[in-house]
C-alpha cells in the first residue's frame, strides 16, 4: 500500500488518539527528522520505542529528548549500521534475543550521498534498501508472532525517476555509477524505487499473515537529507519485483 503525507500551508494534524502501551517499535534512524518526530508520536501513545542508529551520542540526545517531551521513559537505544550486513545481523540477533515482541518496523533511515561500504556495496544502495530489506527479513517471524503487526517503508516521490538496472547491480553492487550532485540523485531514486518494489513484493508474500506492509512519501520535509500520491507503473512491476527480491536475497546472505 502506498501513502503519502502532505506539507501545506496550513498544516493538517493527525486526530487518530490510538494508544500503544504494550507495542514495541523499532524506528531506524530514529535520532533526527522524520524518524525522530515519528519516534516521538510513538512515544507519546505509550509504546515501547528502540531506536535503531549508528551514531550512540546523537541516539541518546535523541532519547533525551523524547522521554523529556513524552514523559515515556520506554525508549531506548540499539546500535545499528544499515552500511554493514554485520551490524545488521548482529541487531537483529540482540533484538531478538533481548526483545519478546515487535509490533512495528519503521525502516525510515536514508542517506543522500555516494561512496562504498564495508561490504563493496554502493552507499546509497546498501543504507537505502539492502540493510532494510536484510533487517526486516530476519525480524520477520517475530511480527508474525506479534500480530497484528506492520512494516513501513519510508520511500519518495523520487521513485518515478528510478530504475532498476540488474546489470550495473552485478557489475557494481550499485545502481549506477557516478558522483556528481545529478548523478547522486539518481542514484537515490533508484533506492527509493527499490524500497517501493520491496513494499509491493513484501505485501504479496505477506498475504493470509497478520502483517501488512506499507511504503510511504513524506512529503517536502526540511531534514538533514535535505496528498495521496499513485505509486508509477515500473513500482507495481511484478518481475521487477520479484528479481529485486531474489537479487537482494542473494546479496545479503540470506540464500
Amino acid at each position: 500500500m502506498w501513502l503519502s503525507l502532505t506539507r501545506r500551508k496550513i498544516r493538517p494534524r493527525c486526530k487518530n488518539t490510538t494508544k500503544l502501551h504494550g507495542k514495541t517499535v523499532i524506528v531506524t534512524g530514529g535520532n533526527t527528522g522524520i524518524g525522530k518526530t515519528t519516534a516521538l508520536d510513538l512515544a507519546r501513545r505509550g509504546a515501547r520505542v528502540i531506536l535503531a542508529c549508528r551514531d550512540q551520542q546523537r541516539a541518546e540526545a535523541a532519547i533525551r529528548d523524547i522521554r523529556r517531551e513524552s514523559g515515556n521513559n520506554e525508549v531506548v537505544y540499539m546500535h545499528l549500521d544499515l552500511a554493514s550486513l554485520k551490524s545488521v545481523r548482529s541487531f537483529a540477533e540482540t533484538f531478538l534475543q533481548t526483545e519478546p515482541r515487535l509490533d512495528l518496523l519503521i525502516n525510515n533511515a536514508g542517506i543522500f550521498m555516494s561512496g562504498k561500504t564495508e561490504d563493496s556495496f554502493g552507499m546509497i544502495f546498501d543504507v537505502n534498501h539492502l540493510g532494510h530489506f536484510l533487517l526486516t527479513l530476519l525480524l520477520l517471524e517475530r511480527l508474525k508472532e506479534s500480530g497484528p503487526s506492520r512494516v513501513v517503508n519510508v520511500a519518495s516521490k523520487a521513485h518515478y525517476f528510478g530504475t532498476i538496472d540488474f546489470n550495473c547491480l552485478s557489475t557494481h553492487n550499485e545502481l549506477g555509477v557516478g558522483t556528481s550532485g545529478f548523478e547522486v540523485f539518481k542514484l537515490y531514486s533508484h533506492s527509493k524505487l527499490c524500497n517501493v518494489l520491496f513494499t509491493y513484493e513484501l505485501a504479496k508474500r505477506l498475504q493470509g499473515t497478520n502483517v501488512t506492509c506499507y511504503s510511504l512519501h513524506p512529503g517536502a520535509v526540511k531534514t538533514e537529507i535535505a496528498s495521496l500520491q499513485e505509486m508509477c507503473a515500473k513500482a507495481k512491476d511484478d518481475a521487477v519485483a520479484r528479481k529485486l527480491w531474489e537479487v537482494s536475497e542473494r546479496l545479503s546472505g540470506l540464500v
